[in-house]
């Protein structure tokens, strides 16, 4: 394929997929971290709560693996990419929190279950998100 050639978006690039694999592992990694917080806190603390204080501390590992693991960007304005990053938790917050919200409070499941099918819809969005615009090499403007 010439470089002038556009893929179609079904068609990723070898890097762009190696990066989704590790994504999806670091997104394990926070999946664990969420639900292992929100096990803990939802013993004394009401349910919206532990799963707030649940997904920041996911955050904190997401962030830190994917900045220099998984999506490592060689970009030299942190604290604009981190700005950037707040953006899309606060984006990847509120669909997941409004998914919770949604299993929790109208298809009555419990709390865990309501956490873990609240990751899904915000996966790929948030991948998006990170991968083409937080952690993007310098020359993929």
């Amino acid at each position: 394929m010439k470089l002038s050639e556009k893929r179609p978006i079904y068609m990723l690039t070898q890097k762009t997929r190696d990066r989704f694999l590790k994504f999806v592992v670091v997104g394990g990694i926070g999946f664990l971290v969420q639900t292992g917080g929100v096990k803990f806190f939802k013993g004394f603390l009401p349910a919206r709560l532990a799963f707030s204080l649940g997904f920041g501390l996911s955050v904190v590992s997401h962030y830190t693996l994917n900045r220099f693991w998984a999506l490592k960007s060689t970009r030299r304005d942190g604290a604009k990419q981190l700005v950037e990053y707040l953006g899309t938790v606060c984006v990847s917050y509120l669909v997941s929190f409004t998914a919770f919200n949604f299993f929790f409070s109208v298809a009555k499941l419990s709390v865990m279950w309501s956490t873990v099918l609240s990751v899904p819809p915000s996966t790929l969005v948030v991948f998006l998100l990170l991968n083409y615009r937080v952690f993007r090499h310098k020359h993929e403007r």
